[in-house]
């Protein structure tokens, strides 16, 4: 491998380890916030009435929560994967067969991105029961997620490519 494809590489793991540097803290805090809120909602419906917000917030940092940990997840190289045949495979194929499926999942992520903002606009006027929030915050997860996942994978097939290997799984702590 060339010093041109290394520097190449390590430059997209910066912008990888940079936008997990963001995610992690988020979903930390995200995951803090809905203990409270959780608490709050069970605190409440003992001791006084019910506090109307705390399930719909505790539902939509959820979703979020979903999203952006599914998105460490995926740059972790952690979700499910049956690899198998793959493994099978002499190395070239195997090789091939990896940037294959990687591609195909680059192609789903950006069309998910796109999809999700035309859901994200169509639903634009929509706001939450309770908390009267844009329905449109709670669906941003969406796109901005598929888009980081998109990365990722891009970022995996371009190692694919110049090294024939990639990382996987990722070890990032903690």
């Amino acid at each position: 491998m060339t010093q041109r494809a290394r520097s190449l590489i390590a430059g997209l793991r910066r912008v990888e380890h940079g936008l997990d540097a963001i995610i992690q803290p988020v979903v930390f805090m995200g995951m803090a916030a809905l203990i409270g809120v959780i608490t709050l909602q069970i605190i409440s419906r003992v001791l006084f009435s019910a506090v109307e917000w705390t399930e719909e917030l505790a539902r939509f940092l959820l979703v979020w929560l979903t999203f952006l940990a599914g998105t460490l997840a995926f740059q972790r190289g952690r979700h499910i994967a049956v690899t198998f045949a793959v493994d099978a495979l002499p190395a070239r194929l195997r090789q091939l067969a990896r940037l294959l499926a990687t591609l195909v999942v680059v192609a789903f992520l950006i069309a998910l991105a796109i999809i999700s903002v035309e859901y994200m606009q169509v639903q634009s006027f929509q706001k939450s029961a309770a908390l009267r929030v844009p329905m449109s915050y709670v669906y941003a997860v969406v796109p901005f997620c598929a888009a980081v996942m998109a990365w990722y994978a891009v970022v995996d097939a371009v190692e694919l490519i110049l090294t024939g290997d990639t990382h996987e799984p990722r070890e990032t702590p903690l």
